[in-house]
């Protein structure tokens, strides 16, 4: 990591000093192999950033349930009961020109689907497509005003994990493993867990470094006996594998000492290492025969409908008790959420499939004492718009729609903001993207005005030159 020395004692022969990462690469030459050195490095870089948080956290990790597509609002967590007694009429011409992707703005408003029903000792109102989640109502804190910048897939994809709508930027995964580091040198510190359907319309850079140290990028993983493809050399190399890694990282360094400093290649020495090591960690965290069968059926793996979600909640949990950090998962295949022709099969379908795993993950998190301190997160990267498209279906809503908490700091049984009464536009409280990327650094301990990294001679940081935090939803 940039910024970062080490204060070592002598080696091969050179008085102690305080070494950067480029000038230990250049002197270390001889009698350590460069892999053996890579856990002190990114012990080091771990220690820089553990424990330096800018106020106490009220959160040490996140969970973050990524329904890709673009989950309805007014159908799950928003209730619209003027959108109900208006259904079949045109927008009212008061609301002026209206942006969608696929030019529905003049079409009749669409009901909601399902009805809603008030819920636990706050009265929560959720939709019935969510009955295990609404038996939790009273830890729930639903944002109903969030809004961004983008009416299609990537760049909302984009926007919601690194702030904004162009590639490149770090993700909001990346900049917490940037400023917490790992808890455990074996595992690295974000975690993504893809739907083995297909993947998002964003792809890889939603969950990249940008130009964060290319070691802060999310590592995907996936259940099973092979969590990461090629993790472990056929059986008839497993002998060698250490002396062609020490000769590997031998060339590696040998281009360091000749060149100005590689982030891609640091990174890539630091990940022979962890690759390493995660040889007999890795089959151990994916591994669930320890899990009894009540916390396995809790996950809903007892159900084909539910099981392969559930199995990646379970991960999840099993990840963040290891000291990984941020843990993403992907519900929804290439389209997935994207309800453009019937938002009561398309939603009905995926609620099923995941409804019932997370309020297992939300209840086994609870019942293991970690749910106060980590921070889940629920919601797409924009919701859907009141008008109907192909008579029962919702076109793309970034301009106001709904995004769920749970634990970490914030108020359960709590509902912040507001959208307009069709559920078109956030109009109380809004909350920019940028304002719930401040509010997650901030339960996490930081200060997302100070968390920053140098770039293009600037003091780059998540939320750009905006992004205040929610305080209303702090417990």
């Amino acid at each position: 990591m940039a910024g970062v020395s080490l204060s070592l004692g002598k080696l091969n022969g050179f008085a102690q000093k305080s070494l950067n990462r480029r000038d230990f690469l250049e002197k270390s030459g001889t009698g350590l192999g460069l892999i053996a050195l890579a856990p002190l490095l990114r012990g080091a870089e771990s220690k820089r950033s553990g424990g330096l948080t800018h106020h106490p956290a009220r959160a040490k990790r996140v969970i973050h349930l990524f329904m890709h597509g673009g989950p309805s609002h007014m159908d799950l967590w928003d209730p619209k009961p003027e959108l109900s007694r208006r259904a079949g009429q045109p927008l009212p011409e008061s609301f002026g020109e209206v942006m969608t992707r696929r030019q529905v703005a003049n079409n009749p408003l669409l009901a909601p689907v399902r009805p809603f029903s008030r819920h636990g000792q706050s009265g929560l109102e959720i939709s019935d497509f969510l009955p295990e989640m609404s038996k939790l109502a009273d830890h729930f804190c639903v944002l109903r005003s969030c809004h961004g910048d983008s009416v299609n897939h990537p760049q909302s994809v984009y926007q919601m994990n690194t702030g904004s709508i162009l590639m490149g930027r770090p993700s909001v995964g990346a900049w917490v493993s940037y400023g917490l580091g790992s808890e455990n040198e074996s595992l690295p510190a974000y975690v993504v867990l893809p739907d083995p359907r297909g993947g998002s319309k964003g792809g890889p850079p939603a969950w990249g470094s940008g130009f964060l140290p290319a070691a802060h990028q999310g590592v995907t993983m996936r259940p099973g006996s092979t969590p990461l493809l090629n993790l472990k050399p056929p059986p008839e190399r497993e002998s060698r594998q250490r002396a062609t890694l020490d000769l590997i990282q031998d060339l590696n360094r040998s281009h360091l000492e000749a060149r100005d400093f590689d982030d891609e290649l640091s990174a890539r020495i630091a990940s022979y290492e962890m690759a390493f090591r995660m040889q007999t960690e890795a089959p151990e965290l994916v591994d669930l025969a320890s899990e009894s069968e009540a916390t396995k059926k809790l996950y809903g793996m007892d159900d084909p409908v539910t099981r392969e979600f559930g199995t990646r909640c379970l991960l999840a949990r099993r990840m963040i008790e290891r000291g990984v950090r941020f843990v993403q998962l992907y519900s929804g295949d290439t389209n997935g959420w994207d309800a453009h022709k019937d938002v009561l099969q398309n939603h009905g379908e995926y609620c099923a499939a995941t409804d019932r795993p997370v309020a297992g993950l939300l209840r086994d998190l609870e019942s293991r004492g970690l749910l106060e301190d980590t921070l889940v997160i629920w919601g797409g990267e924009f919701g859907r718009m009141p008008m109907s498209e192909q008579g029962t279906g919702r076109d793309h809503n970034p301009w106001g729609y709904s995004i769920v908490l749970a634990g970490g700091g914030v108020k359960g049984g709590h509902v912040h903001g507001a959208t307009d009464e069709f559920g078109l536009r956030a109009t109380e409280s809004p909350v920019h993207i940028h304002d719930l990327h401040a509010t997650i650094l901030h339960l996490l301990g930081f200060d997302h005005e100070r968390l920053t990294f140098p770039h293009n001679g600037l003091d780059a940081r998540l939320t750009g030159v905006s992004g205040k935090v929610v305080h209303n939803i702090l417990a």
